[in-house]
């Protein structure tokens, strides 16, 4: 029986500290935004909410930290995904009290909101990808290479941010209500799925790592978040005013789609002259030479029994 990798502690209590923390504070946002009487039955429900998470993060960031030193990262997409699902549930609320109460302009607190948000989500799958735990990536170059990959995904969940925070942060004219609701669940979900298609893509490619063909994530990325974040924004810049679109990010996105294109014409023109080299799984083991062949199947001669002389 093979034993259980070890766990690395450091790893599991530090992915504990970040998801609770920022759950916390997000409790700390819904309960200020509370009324009165109202203000004590928040504060009980999203306590017991943050202590049942907390029973459920106790095996799953055993099981993370388990498989952190492995070429599998199945369970901490099954993290990601529960701390996504959470946290954007409670940003939710936080956004329709923000949205109920216009005439509160707090422009701090909306802003260390997007601030929260924009740490702790990209912080955490970088500590679940755990470049520094893959062992089996030797190689300097290579390790620099999936770095470079990994920094894309920072940059597109960013975007995704950006986007989403445009809902809460104030406004001169609010965007209609069918507009928000689309924006809203389009990047919840594009948080939800995007980071596990990265993590997925890592955990398929297992020991033999090969940064450069994985091209599923940049693909995706392209149509769901670089292409499509630019008509939003355009959208919202031309038909509903908003004055908060960024351009730096749409310029971010149109330079994206050339680089992603380009990267995957020359993967397939890379593809396509290759030459075919044999599957190490299905490969012969290599024949010896024919002289060495033969020599090895002669049966050797006995030796003759020494003759006394007496």
């Amino acid at each position: 029986m093979v034993p259980p990798p070890p766990v690395s502690k450091p790893h599991v209590c530090l992915s504990t500290v970040l998801i609770m923390t920022s759950l916390v504070l997000m409790d700390a946002y819904l309960v200020e935004q509370s009324q009165g009487s109202r203000k004590l039955g928040i504060c009980v429900m999203v306590a017991v909410g943050d202590i049942c998470f907390l029973l459920v993060l106790r095996y799953v960031a055993i099981w993370v930290g388990a498989e952190v030193k492995t070429a599998k990262r199945g369970y901490a997409m099954i993290l990601w995904f529960l701390y996504v699902f959470v946290l954007e549930i409670k940003v939710y609320f936080v956004y329709q009290n923000y949205k109920a109460d216009r005439k509160s302009l707090d422009l701090i607190a909306r802003k260390a909101l997007t601030l929260l948000l924009s740490i702790c989500i990209p912080a955490l799958y970088v500590l679940l990808v755990a470049t520094e735990h893959m062992e089996y990536v030797r190689t300097f170059k290579k390790k620099e290479d999936l770095r470079n990959r990994l920094f894309w995904v920072i940059v597109d969940m960013l975007d995704v941010l950006d986007i989403q925070a445009n809902l809460w942060e104030p406004q001169k004219k609010g965007l209609p209500l069918w507009a928000e609701g689309i924006m809203f669940f389009y990047c919840y979900i594009l948080l939800l799925v995007l980071p596990c298609v990265s993590l997925c893509e890592i955990s398929m490619q297992g020991i033999g790592i090969v940064p450069h063909r994985m091209m599923l994530y940049p693909m995706l990325s392209m149509l769901t978040v670089n292409i499509a974040t630019i008509f939003i924004r355009g959208s919202n810049m031309v038909f509903f005013r908003d004055a908060r679109v960024s351009s730096i990010f749409m310029g971010k996105n149109m330079l994206a789609i050339g680089m992603k294109v380009c990267m995957f014409v020359q993967y397939q023109r890379h593809q396509h002259h290759a030459p075919p080299g044999p599957d190490p799984q299905h490969s012969t083991p290599a024949q010896p030479p024919s002289g060495l062949r033969k020599a090895r199947d002669q049966p050797a001669c006995p030796e003759e029994p020494a003759q006394d002389n007496t």
